[in-house]
């Protein structure tokens, strides 16, 4: 099947196939080609340019885009969609006082999730989530990756990674599974880490491996949660099992994840809230993507990532939802965007590269996905008619989305 999209105001992120990420001062370039057409062949782009050079073709379906504006549809590279239940007590105890650390050691926070998730049944745990998926397909997310971790047993790290892996055979969005067995200690393993981490070695990780259920592997590096050398452990024996490492780090405290990240080569370093001069020099040079979580900062009210400082370093950075029920219960790339713009002082350059190119490479994926790009999927947002794309993050309360093509169809 073939559609044309004519008369397109501004076709955003166009990209030669070469250009898998952009970093420093890149950041702020955004290609583009006004009054422009798009040829979808199937689900991938065959061709696009300029509206004068358009060739003669007689497309199955033709979409006329007058004033409006087509760009790559987002890539969130860090999500907790699969969850159980909610926690809106916890939201309500943090309103009258309580932070998210006073949570967790009180029984709230991801081992409360962990509760949940245990007394849900796969088919419900599956039911629910969909819905959530459906949603964030809707708001223009084209490529998600879902983490694992509010199982913190066995039998409930593989029901959380079945999921996944059922939603993605289900659904024509591209989803990337993680582990993220080490989330959390459960209250059991709380005066015997080693315990813990060994039951994710010698037997979570061998039966993700035999269903080939993940892709990463990842670790929460926190105080209070895992250490540094706890880290390394769970990371190199996720290697062993051919997992690509991802680390949660750096949220309330710089402890030295991030340098563990580099060296156990990390796809992406993810949070970043607290960075020091020292993090930002390890990250320089490396393959590693960091990853901010703008809208968790937002609902926890803790510190954004220090966006302009990494960017004037010559780092590349990308943007995501952190879509969880305790910190972030909110899949909407469009807001990340936005409060990246607001909040993070990137310009609306930026944070559209942060969410399309560089969201598509914290997730292995950039050959396929994040640009305009002639043979990358047909991951498309056609926005209403806008005077320009920075009402995108401007407008941040209204949804300027007209349509959102999956694999060249559009999401119902």
């Amino acid at each position: 099947m073939t559609t044309l999209i004519i008369n397109i105001k501004e076709l955003l992120q166009v990209r030669d196939a070469a250009i898998l990420k952009v970093s420093g001062a890149e950041m702020a370039v955004l290609p583009t080609i006004n009054n422009a057409y798009l040829v979808i062949q199937n689900e991938l782009i065959s061709d696009f340019g300029s509206m004068e050079d358009l060739p003669n073709i007689n497309p199955e379906k033709c979409i006329d885009a007058d004033g409006k504006i087509v760009l790559p549809a987002w890539c969130d590279s860090h999500t907790h969609i699969v969850y159980a239940g909610n926690r809106e007590q916890e939201f309500v105890d943090r309103i009258n006082g309580l932070t998210y650390e006073e949570i967790a050691s009180l029984g709230g926070g991801i081992l409360n999730s962990a509760k949940k998730l245990n007394e849900t049944s796969e088919k419900e745990l599956y039911d629910q989530s969909k819905i959530r998926l459906e949603e964030v397909m809707r708001l223009g997310t084209g490529a998600v990756e879902i983490k694992s971790g509010y199982g913190l047993t066995v039998e409930g790290e593989l029901k959380m990674l079945r999921v996944i892996h059922r939603l993605a055979q289900n659904y024509p969005i591209t989803i990337k599974a993680t582990f993220l067995g080490a989330h959390a200690f459960p209250s059991e393993f709380k005066e015997n880490h080693q315990g813990y981490i060994d039951l994710i070695i010698n037997e979570m990780l061998p039966a993700i491996a035999k269903e080939k259920l993940a892709e990463f592997i990842d670790v929460f590096c926190e105080i209070g949660y895992f250490t540094v050398a706890e880290t390394q452990q769970i990371l190199k024996a996720g290697i062993a099992f051919g997992l690509k490492p991802k680390i949660h780090v750096n949220q309330f405290n710089s402890i030295g994840g991030i340098q563990v990240g580099v060296q156990q080569e990390a796809l992406s370093v993810d949070h970043l809230e607290v960075m020091t001069t020292n993090d930002i020099e390890s990250l320089k040079n490396t393959a590693t993507m960091p990853v901010a979580l703008p809208s968790c900062s937002y609902f926890l009210s803790i510190p954004y990532a220090p966006a302009r400082e990494m960017i004037e370093a010559g780092l590349p950075i990308a943007i995501a939802t952190d879509y969880n029920p305790g910190s972030t219960p909110s899949g909407n790339m469009n807001f990340v965007v936005a409060t990246a713009c607001i909040k993070m002082k990137m310009t609306p350059e930026e944070a559209i590269n942060a969410a399309t190119i560089n969201g598509a490479y914290a997730m292995g994926i950039s050959d396929t996905h994040g640009s305009i790009t002639i043979g990358k999927k047909a991951n498309l947002i056609l926005t209403q008619p806008i005077p320009s794309y920075y009402q995108l993050p401007y407008a941040f309360g209204s949804n300027l989305i007209d349509t959102v093509f999956i694999e060249g169809e559009i999401v119902a």
